[in-house]
């Protein structure tokens, strides 16, 4: 029996295997090397083997590793105090990934709606939107493909468009129990569709006149990605809740829910809870991973990086047939093609580099935010013949 053979087949692995990694550099077990622009779907928010994090869990792991919420954890009040100074929020409560995220997210929307006198709360949700594969999450998520074969979905979410903010005030006047809205700053999954920045503003004075929560799913666009802390920060508004996990720890699973005001005091002892979740091996991953992007000046770099990244592909792709649009911010970005582009994936591992494609035809990349000028370069020298190649074939 194969390796492979005892695994559930919920992934169509590509055949290679990684033993490795230093920087933005992944080698495979036959030492051959690739460039990481998708850093583990946006999750090695500093690369691979990053010095301080290897020191600090090598630390972490020799003092303790697990304690269970039953007892107080230093380490997630130094994490939930980080938090907190950069989103301008009151609490944090965290758990293991983005779907827990999300999850606990939702669930604090009901009991919000239902603190309200809302008998059957309503979340509004998103076409193209992605927030986990749990039955709510991926009831709450805007693809059919997700959904298939798991109905009945969990119900309780209205589907709205994408910065349609008149289909966001009809639902106010048509839908009285409506209790919030749920929304990525950027939908990964979906194909890097950001939500234009008024659009946000406006969401947020709906929210406010009307008694709703706003949460902002960071779990993908969050934590430095966009070149600010969080991507709805661009909009200079603030959440009510805010999902974040990916790339909050460097590699460790780790989720986190973060609230403010009313949404900050919803949850009661005994409303939700984990076990894993915040435990000193993670939070010391969070802590040593949020320190380093201060410390390091990562937010001006991704800037930097991320519209110098956007200026080459923008050049070398002008004037090609079949590039629909360049999305996206900072090291967060979509190339959307009119067809068909997951060939380009082996391609680009023949080549050399990783990045992945998403809803299709949009070729998604994700590095982590320590990569540089040259590392834009590297990649571009052989994403871009791929891509014009790849268009030429199918005329």
């Amino acid at each position: 029996m194969s390796h492979a053979s005892a695994l559930m087949t919920t992934y169509a692995q590509l055949p290679i295997a990684f033993s490795h990694g230093k920087g933005v550099w992944l080698y495979d077990e036959q030492g051959r090397r690739y460039l990481d622009a998708l850093s583990g779907i946006a999750v090695n928010t500093l690369g691979h083997a990053h010095a301080g994090l290897v020191a600090a869990l090598s630390d972490q792991i020799q003092k303790i590793i697990h304690s269970s919420n039953l007892f107080q954890i230093p380490l997630q009040q130094a994490v939930a105090g980080f938090l907190t100074r950069i989103s301008g929020m009151d609490n944090v409560f965290f758990c293991n990934s983005g779907l827990e995220a999300n999850e606990a997210a939702i669930k604090l929307a009901r009991l919000y709606g239902h603190n309200r006198g809302i008998d059957r709360p309503e979340i509004v949700v998103y076409e193209k939107a992605f927030h986990g594969r749990s039955l709510a999450t991926l009831s709450a998520t805007g693809s059919e493909k997700v959904q298939k074969g798991f109905e009945p979905l969990v119900e309780g979410f209205v589907r709205a468009p994408l910065n349609d903010l008149p289909a966001i005030e009809q639902m106010a006047r048509d839908r009285p129990n409506i209790a919030a809205i749920f929304i990525e700053a950027i939908q990964g999954e979906g194909g890097i569709n950001p939500a234009k920045l008024d659009y946000l503003k406006g969401l947020r004075q709906i929210c406010d006149r009307q008694g709703w929560l706003l949460m902002i799913d960071e779990v993908q666009c969050g934590l430095g990605r966009t070149g600010k802390w969080f991507a709805h920060q661009w909009a200079e508004i603030v959440p009510d809740v805010m999902p974040l996990a990916k790339g909050l720890a460097s590699g460790v699973p780790v989720g986190a829910v973060v609230a403010r005001g009313v949404a900050a005091q919803t949850f009661k002892p005994g409303n939700h809870g984990t076990t894993f979740g915040g435990n000193p091996l993670a939070m010391r991953a969070a802590l040593t991973t949020l320190q380093t992007i201060e410390y390091e000046g990562l937010l001006d770099h991704v800037q930097r990086i991320g519209a110098y990244l956007h200026e080459r592909l923008s050049d070398g792709l002008s004037g090609e047939q079949g590039v629909v649009e360049i999305r996206g911010r900072g090291l967060m970005l979509g190339i959307e093609l009119d067809r068909p582009a997951t060939a380009l994936v082996k391609q680009g591992l023949e080549q050399g580099i990783i990045f992945n494609v998403t809803a299709d035809s949009v070729v998604r990349l994700l590095p982590p935010l320590i990569f540089d000028q040259r590392d834009v370069d590297y990649l571009l020298e052989r994403l871009l013949p791929l891509i014009r190649q790849h268009l030429q074939s199918r005329h």
